[in-house]
């Protein structure tokens, strides 16, 4: 009996798969495997409600708290950010194939499904992690070059219970750092998008109000909002629920896909906003100015490897290593003022701190002005030579 295991996440992509994968591909047994990284738990009863129907087994992995700890620590500590994106899918894709890696080695599987197409950038943070293996591969949205369109008219033929409709094509992802929001009409860069797309946020002009809120951090990892102890899953639950009420956490953005397309991509990422600007925030507190400004060329490293699913590439190991060893100061606190769609850090303090008040006033005389008059003589003295060359 040939079986297959299906990466499910109960949408339209891999639900059509199940029927496709028993007529076109002609397996006996298909098992579906969804990974719980946050989602909604409707969308998690629907998912396995829907695989219950369609498929012969189905497993449903919680994850949430790997999530958080393994991967959305290590992503804060980088102050992870690909082109403006907050990489909550991208960070999420490998620890979901790995789980969906596990159950394909439980069950047997001579293979391993998933729903991505051939555009995007998913199929390759998914592959990395599944070719690692010795399991066959299938996509089938990429292999028989399906539309969306073509999607529907499938579901719709095969009575797939799937809440899309050719009016609102869109594709919606979910985890705990970010939602993304993509398809139908907002493929056109010049549509300007429907506020019912956003679930999460407010629109920023219709927030009322201000709210200031603190975030602790030890050793880089947000511990405590307004001076209470919560647990990474805790904040980022309680982040998205609070800043989203306030506009905070949009991104509209032109994004360079990895296979070089640029996709116009929406996502809401309240808490992950919220907690990136509070550690950058304690960082420029903490960390030298050399430490900056290596730090945000290993940052743009990193993300990218991210972005493309490389979690396992030696390189981004390498990269924790640095990062890590600046984390070890990035203690403290940082406040945030949220209004009208924006997280502005208004204080900041850190026991490991490198500002000093006494040197840095206007009031104290620790360090005698006169003395900055050497270096002042000096500073600019190539450019000044320069320029009378080209005078003269």
């Amino acid at each position: 009996m040939s079986k297959v295991v299906l990466s499910y996440s109960g949408g339209l992509d891999t639900s059509v798969c199940i029927p496709i994968l028993r007529e076109q591909y002609q397996y006996d047994e298909i098992v579906t495997v969804t990974v719980d990284v946050g989602q909604p738990e409707s969308d998690l009863r629907k998912a396995e409600a829907r695989a219950g129907k369609l498929s012969d087994k189905h497993y449903t992995v919680d994850a949430k708290n790997e999530f958080v700890e393994k991967y959305l620590f290590p992503l804060i500590k980088a102050n992870g950010n690909y082109e403006g994106y907050t990489l909550g899918q991208a960070i999420a894709r490998p620890l979901i194939a790995k789980k969906v890696l596990e159950i394909a080695e439980k069950e047997h599987v001579s293979a391993i499904a998933h729903g991505c197409t051939g555009k995007g950038n998913d199929q390759l943070r998914f592959e990395a992690v599944f070719r690692a293996a010795a399991f066959k591969i299938h996509a089938p949205m990429r292999e028989l070059n399906l539309t969306r369109s073509e999607e529907i008219e499938y579901a719709l033929e095969h009575n797939l219970d799937v809440q899309i409709t050719f009016e609102k094509p869109y594709s919606v992802d979910e985890n705990l750092w970010s939602r993304s929001i993509e398809g139908g009409r907002l493929e056109d860069p010049s549509c300007i998008p429907p506020e019912d797309i956003y679930k999460w946020t407010m629109a920023p002009t219709k927030t009322q109000g201000k709210l200031l809120l603190s975030l602790d951090f030890a050793k880089g990892i947000p511990v405590a909002l307004d001076g209470a102890q919560v647990s990474g899953l805790q904040l980022i639950r309680k982040l998205n629920e609070v800043a989203g009420k306030f506009g905070v956490g949009r991104t509209d953005l032109i994004e360079d896909r990895v296979l070089g397309l640029k996709a116009r991509e929406i996502y809401e990422h309240p808490a992950a906003t919220v907690i990136l600007t509070a550690h950058a925030e304690l960082e420029a507190l903490v960390l030298t100015r050399e430490e900056r400004k290596f730090k945000a060329q290993v940052e743009a490293a990193w993300a990218e490897l991210i972005y493309q699913g490389l979690l396992d590439e030696p390189l981004t190991a390498a990269l924790d290593a640095f990062i890590n060893k600046t984390q070890e100061r990035v203690t403290g606190s940082a406040t945030l003022l949220l209004h009208n769609g924006t997280a502005t850090a208004v204080a900041r303090s850190s026991p490991k701190a490198l500002y000093s008040e006494a040197l840095v006033s206007f009031n104290d005389k620790s360090l005698d002005q006169r003395d900055a008059e050497g270096f002042s003589k000096y500073h600019g003295f190539q450019s000044r030579a320069y320029n009378k060359f080209v005078k003269d």
